[in-house]
């Protein structure tokens, strides 16, 4: 028998193919969705609008559900609202990505310096 074919016979077996996936998925946090009060989606409402109104530069913090599981990931998004759609429920920034509203959990307004 050949050297390499005898170390082979010693090699590393894995009688549980995705099994190390499958623990390393469920062991990942993720972040669940904040709800936020009729007060608080009304003043987010507002800072949305003026920002839109004005073109002043924003960051959107906004939840991206997880395709896998429950819960999901926050992001903080910045640039400018160049439309919402009500339609679709969208806000469509100055670079062309679209956020659903339904996502959109907080906005700072950026003041424009010139």
């Amino acid at each position: 028998m050949s050297l390499a074919n005898r170390a082979a016979q010693f090699a590393p077996f894995a009688a549980l193919t995705g099994h190390a996936a499958a623990i390393a998925e469920t062991a990942r946090i993720t972040d669940r969705m904040i709800e936020l009060t009729d007060e608080e989606q009304q003043q987010l409402t507002r800072k949305i609008s003026v920002a839109c109104r004005k073109r002043l530069p924003v960051t959107i913090t906004c939840f991206q559900p997880d395709p896998v599981k429950e819960g999901g990931r926050y992001l903080r998004i910045s640039g400018v609202i160049r439309k919402i759609n009500f339609t679709d429920r969208n806000l469509i920034l100055s670079d062309g990505r679209m956020i659903p509203l339904r996502f959109v959990v907080a906005v700072m307004l950026s003041c424009k310096s010139d």
